[in-house]
């Protein structure tokens, strides 16, 4: 254990003393070339991008109809809401009224 950390602890200060001049920016051309080469890979170009994003207006439009339909579903097979309410309060009351004396 010891000398896992001697070992750090050489390696952090090897570390600080090392000099600080790297650029931080990406060589002159590296992003054109990253994304040329994206491109290239790609079996329609870019098109590819626009399918995507159309693949996923769909299912995201799918989703919403599904979820709306399941909405109005839940809605219609009660129609009255406020009575189930009014019906536990009342049951709650009479439980209380007879439990207290």
């Amino acid at each position: 254990m010891k000398k896992v950390d001697a070992n750090l602890d050489r390696l952090l200060r090897s570390a600080a003393m090392a000099p600080d001049d790297a650029p931080v920016e990406a060589p002159f051309g590296f992003e054109t070339r990253v994304v040329a080469l994206w491109r290239t890979a790609l079996p329609n170009g870019t098109k590819g991008m626009a399918r995507l994003l159309r693949r996923v207006a769909v299912i995201a439009i799918a989703l919403i109809v599904v979820s709306s339909v399941g909405v109005v579903y839940e809605l219609t097979l009660e129609p009255t809401s406020d009575e189930s309410f009014t019906n536990a309060y009342a049951i709650a009351d009479s439980a209380i009224e007879t439990e207290v004396p």
